[in-house]
């Protein structure tokens, strides 16, 4: 589980449909990524940076 980009979501006031049509990708496929079944690429995590606001080294962390 990516438990720093859970938190990073939800303090930001969204939920995990508002962040896969932000990013341009199904619910689903945010769902692995936050749940750490899938990576994601460069670009996404960019794109969840600038959404989010924390550097996305902090954010891919898996716990």
């Amino acid at each position: 589980m990516r438990k720093n980009l859970k938190e990073a979501r939800q303090r930001a006031g969204m939920t995990q449909k508002q962040v896969a049509e932000y990013l341009g990708i199904s619910e689903r496929y945010y769902q692995f990524i936050e749940s750490g079944d899938r990576t994601g690429d460069f670009t996404l995590w960019d794109s969840l940076e600038d959404l989010l606001g924390i550097h996305q080294r902090k954010l891919r962390e898996n716990e």
